[in-house]
């Protein structure tokens, strides 16, 4: 799946997020011929190339013509997005970054949601910002954004509307709510309020980078010099690889040619329960010709002591091998489901956001036992069941 990582190390803005994703790949004559759709006048989209520290990055403006900026009610947004000629993935991302701005608002200011004024958010520019931001998302092919922690400036104050406000403002701090973030000592507005919406509405949260497989990066710039950092917001857009559950075990191996064969199951036995995720044998030729066997054991590093006392005990050996073992392995989970044998168990199997369910060993043989059937009559049965 295609998706928008969003690397917010100068925080997040509507102009910066625009400016990366024109830097990333969408032609701003796209993004103009889109916003033609929308019923709004009285502004031109304005795209150039800067550098700083070292990095290109492209600045957008939004230049408004002489009219007076207006003060619209949430509805009023909602319904110009919606009487659009827009698609309706851009329509959905859209309002769904205004709502999520509004509800932070009527919090902040202690109101309903339908009395909530916009002033910066609903102006030209921020409506530009924020369906121009949905409109390149469609035309990335995004189907997903994520983000790292924001990060947000703190020990300044900025002028709005209502007055002039600490930073970071009360409605941004309340917009991420719930969202990692991470304050800077930096003086300035990072993050805005519309940066924040589009954050909270649209991603679905912090990711690590090494399940990224980056295709293309782009810079957007915000309009202040910031001495403390580069002020830019950097997307990388890339496929983003099936996940996998991760976890570190330990491997112990020895090889055995001096002992009674009877007794290998034993020990198998003992090290799968006192907690060994497997354990098995492997048939070797050692030194001198001799046949011998290959005990492998993988474990959990907290059952280590466990492990190693069976193996000392129970075997001959005189010594093992210990390494670390890195795991992937799907998600899986066991889950009773209704079947003509009645509640049964069955292991259910994620991968790649698809389920597979599958019959569970243990169960299939109770209910062999239970009914005195053939094991594999019990598996063809609930494999048809299950996926028929």
């Amino acid at each position: 799946m295609k998706i928008a990582y969003f690397d917010t190390f100068s925080g997040i803005s509507g102009d910066m997020t625009l400016g990366a994703c024109v830097s990333a790949g969408v032609l701003v004559d796209d993004l103009r011929r889109e916003m033609t759709k929308l019923d709004l006048a009285g502004y031109e989209i304005e795209a150039r190339h800067l550098v700083r520290n070292g990095m290109t990055a492209v600045k957008i403006d939004v230049v408004i013509s002489d009219q007076p900026h207006y003060h619209r009610h949430l509805q009023d947004i909602l319904d110009l997005i919606e009487a659009s000629g827009l698609t309706a993935r851009v329509k959905k991302d859209a309002q769904k970054i205004f709502h999520e701005i509004g509800v932070a608002e009527a919090k902040v200011h202690n109101t309903t949601l339908d009395k909530v004024h916009f002033h910066e958010v609903g102006a030209i520019d921020s409506l530009v910002d924020i369906v121009g931001a949905a409109i390149c998302l469609e035309k990335l092919g995004v189907g997903a954004v994520y983000s790292s922690p924001v990060r947000l400036g703190s020990g300044g104050t900025v002028k709005t509307q209502h007055g002039v406000m600490p930073i970071p403002t009360p409605a941004t701090v309340e917009i991420l709510k719930g969202y990692p973030m991470v304050l800077t000592e930096i003086p300035e507005e990072l993050t805005t309020p519309t940066g924040a919406g589009f954050i909270k509405a649209l991603s679905s949260g912090v990711l690590s980078l090494e399940r990224l497989r980056i295709e293309a990066i782009g810079y957007g710039a915000g309009t202040k010099e910031i001495p403390q950092i580069p002020n830019l917001l950097r997307v990388m857009v890339g496929e983003l690889e099936p996940g996998y559950d991760h976890d570190e075990l330990v491997t112990v191996e020895t090889n055995i040619d001096d002992m009674n064969p009877e007794i290998f199951p034993f020990v198998i036995e003992r090290l799968l329960s006192s907690g060994a995720h497997d354990a098995f044998l492997i048939p070797v030729l050692m030194k001198k010709g001799r046949p011998g066997t290959l005990l492998s054991v993988l474990t959990d590093r907290k059952n280590l002591e466990s492990v190693l006392s069976i193996v000392f005990r129970e075997t001959t050996t005189l010594g093992v091998r210990i390494t670390p073992t890195e795991r992937r392995k799907v998600k899986r989970d066991v889950r009773t489901v209704e079947t003509s044998f009645g509640p049964t168990r069955v292991k259910v199997i994620v991968f790649d956001g698809t389920e597979r369910i599958a019959p569970e060993f243990e169960e299939c043989k109770r209910i062999a036992l239970e009914h005195n059937l053939p094991l594999k009559d019990v598996y063809n049965t609930l494999e048809r069941e299950l996926h028929g």
